[in-house]
């Protein structure tokens, strides 16, 4: 029989409404006997049922919701339902071009707490963050090899969140052929080379997708900074959409060394100078001190908040870069501005944008929203899956 875990008197309420996380806080009682990793009955402290999930002492957040059914018990075919389901979307939504890349399965938003499986042309990225996900290694990899055929399966769980789990970091290939050093993807129109072994995240910012076309959008024409630009994402989108010129600039010379390739796959010019390899920070100031110009400036910087307590500080650099970058515009100059830290909401962001406007004496105006795309679906009762939130500002 399923051990029951009770709940504090007055911690149900979120349970009830759905939020996949219980924190050990809210509980009264967990059987001293029953393993980490385990399914678990939730029971509040009248014994009645809430939901189950996977138990995990080790973690703050102590307990992974999955299903709020007392007859739908967590098990392999409840894996495998949710995966179709998650996996359907995507071809229905994104169509399955054989170069293709998205984002299959977007954790608690899926309905699979700590699992994400990214698709990379013939390749799959899978990442394992939590103890409760762990138990799903062997299902999923079977599921994954009979249903999406790929030419292989590398494991990409080298995030510290593993380390909050009790969980160490590992990486490696988990099925059939290892990738080779770089994967070529097809989006749009454009084509990009990914590391899956070593690049940022699971090898490319897929979140970003829909906002690569959409801030092209506005580039035709514009002399452009691409800054924190990675692999080039943002500035190859931009130049192939007609920007006059693009320059990219990041603190990573391995990062700029195949943005350089990727211009030169997509036919564009790929001059030395045109990629910058600095901290933005200093690139900005020492621009305003040079007084040097550009039509349209994009941020997409790395997250700068990790926890609540960081926010604060977060926002500061947040202000600074933004106030920088709305200085160094021409007239009714364009600034496309990220954050992707979950912790800086969208009202706050665009807080953040308002002072940085008024320190840097500009009239801006906010003329597009953007937000992480479709792959990355927010689930609505876990408010904290939207985490990419973006403005295309005009700066007068």
């Amino acid at each position: 029989m399923t051990a029951a875990v009770s709940l504090r008197p007055g911690r149900a309420r979120s349970v009830r409404q759905r939020h996949p996380w219980v924190f050990s806080g809210a509980l009264q009682r967990v059987p001293a006997g029953v393993p980490d990793g385990s399914i678990v009955r939730v029971v509040d402290e009248a014994g009645e049922f809430l939901a189950y999930g996977y138990l995990n002492r080790a973690s703050q957040i102590t307990i992974r919701l999955l299903s709020w059914d007392e007859h739908e018990f967590p098990d392999e075919h409840l894996l495998f339902r949710r995966l179709e389901r998650a996996v359907a979307w995507r071809r229905q939504r994104l169509g399955w071009p054989p170069a293709g890349a998205c984002r299959l399965v977007y954790a608690e938003s899926d309905g699979l707490p700590g699992l994400i499986v990214d698709r990379y042309a013939d390749w799959l990225v899978v990442q394992f963050l939590t103890l409760g996900s762990e138990q799903w290694r062997q299902p999923l990899i079977e599921w994954l090899v009979r249903e999406m055929s790929p030419r292989g399966i590398y494991e990409r769980s080298d995030v510290d969140v593993r380390g909050k789990e009790g969980l160490a970091e590992r990486t490696g290939v988990l099925w059939g052929d290892a990738p080779p050093p770089l994967v070529e993807i097809a989006e749009d129109g454009c084509r990009f080379l990914v590391d899956l072994v070593q690049g940022q995240k699971t090898g490319f910012f897929l979140d970003q997708r829909t906002n690569r076309q959409t801030v092209a959008s506005y580039g035709d024409g514009r002399e452009v900074l691409d800054a924190f630009c990675y692999t080039g994402g943002f500035g190859i989108c931009l130049a192939r959409a007609g920007a006059l010129e693009v320059w990219y600039a990041d603190s990573s010379a391995d990062a700029l060394a195949l943005a350089r390739r990727n211009a030169g796959l997509n036919g564009l010019p790929a001059p030395a100078d045109r990629f910058i390899e600095r901290d933005i920070f200093q690139l900005l100031r020492e621009y305003s001190d040079r007084a040097r110009r550009f039509d349209m400036i994009v941020l997409d910087p790395p997250k700068f908040a990790y926890a609540q307590s960081h926010v604060e500080r977060a926002c500061r650099g947040y202000k600074d870069i933004n106030r920088l970058a709305m200085q160094l515009l021409r007239p009714d100059g364009i600034l496309a501005t990220f954050s992707c830290s979950g912790a800086v909401g969208i009202e706050l962001f665009q807080k953040v944008i308002f002072a940085a406007a008024l320190d840097a004496d500009r009239e801006v105006q906010i003329v597009q929203v953007m937000s992480q795309a479709p792959d990355h679906p927010v689930l609505a009762y876990f408010p904290e899956g939207a985490y990419l939130k973006g403005f295309i500002c005009r700066v007068s």
